[in-house]
């Protein structure tokens, strides 16, 4: 037994898919989809959108903003996750792969909650700043890493007291602590994480699902 958080080989992996894994059969085709894509090691991993899923139930989340969609997976786990009256605002740059997302979530049902926005991510936060700021429950960025700051920083100008910001890749495939490694982007996940542990604006906890999901909640003034 060991007071620090277990490590996860392969079998011991599989063994926790096969005992918590509810992945709706429509959700296993987008992600095996994805998966034939070049860049669909973007994918979130099964589970996280699982507890995604989870946490806009726990929170009774009505208004949610995703920064970067890709083809759709951890949209459709949130907007499932919504009541029927519920929104979800997707930011993304790409029209190939959300036509793909667009397909899933129609099948899904749960097109009439999504509202895809395409065009650069931070003016379509800026846009929501000012117009509905405060009014959100739950902010999940994944987008490109050099703007993490700045999508952080948006989210909270969103967020009401309460709201929660999700952010994932934050353990980055472990560069995080290999110094060699000087990226643009994991330098600047580096710097969010250390930034993060120091603001007292939010409650954080980094959870070591899929890539590093952080949940930072935003405190009441």
């Amino acid at each position: 037994m060991s007071n620090q958080t277990i490590f996860l080989d392969q079998p011991l992996y599989q063994y926790l898919l096969s005992v918590s894994l509810r992945e709706p059969p429509l959700l296993a085709r987008l992600r095996e989809e994805t998966a034939t894509l070049d860049h669909g090691a973007m994918q979130i991993a099964p589970e996280q959108g699982q507890l995604m899923g989870l946490l806009v139930r726990l929170m009774g989340a009505r208004r949610i903003v995703e920064v970067g969609s890709f083809t759709g997976y951890s949209a459709l786990c949130l907007a499932s996750a919504l009541p029927d009256d519920g929104e979800l605002i997707c930011c993304d740059l790409s029209q190939e792969w959300t036509t793909i997302a667009r397909r899933y979530w129609q099948e899904a049902g749960v097109a009439d909650r999504i509202d895809l926005r395409i065009g650069h991510a931070l003016e379509t936060l800026d846009v929501l700043a000012q117009e509905r700021p405060q009014q959100f429950d739950l902010v999940f960025i994944d987008a490109d890493k050099e703007n993490y700051d700045a999508y952080y920083e948006r989210a909270l100008a969103l967020l009401r007291p309460g709201g929660l910001v999700l952010i994932d890749n934050t353990l980055w495939g472990g560069s995080v602590v290999q110094p060699e490694d000087q990226t643009p982007a994991t330098r600047a996940i580096r710097a969010l994480n250390q930034r993060l542990l120091s603001d007292d604006r939010v409650d954080l906890s980094l959870l070591p699902v899929g890539d590093g999901l952080t949940l930072a909640q935003r405190r009441a003034p």
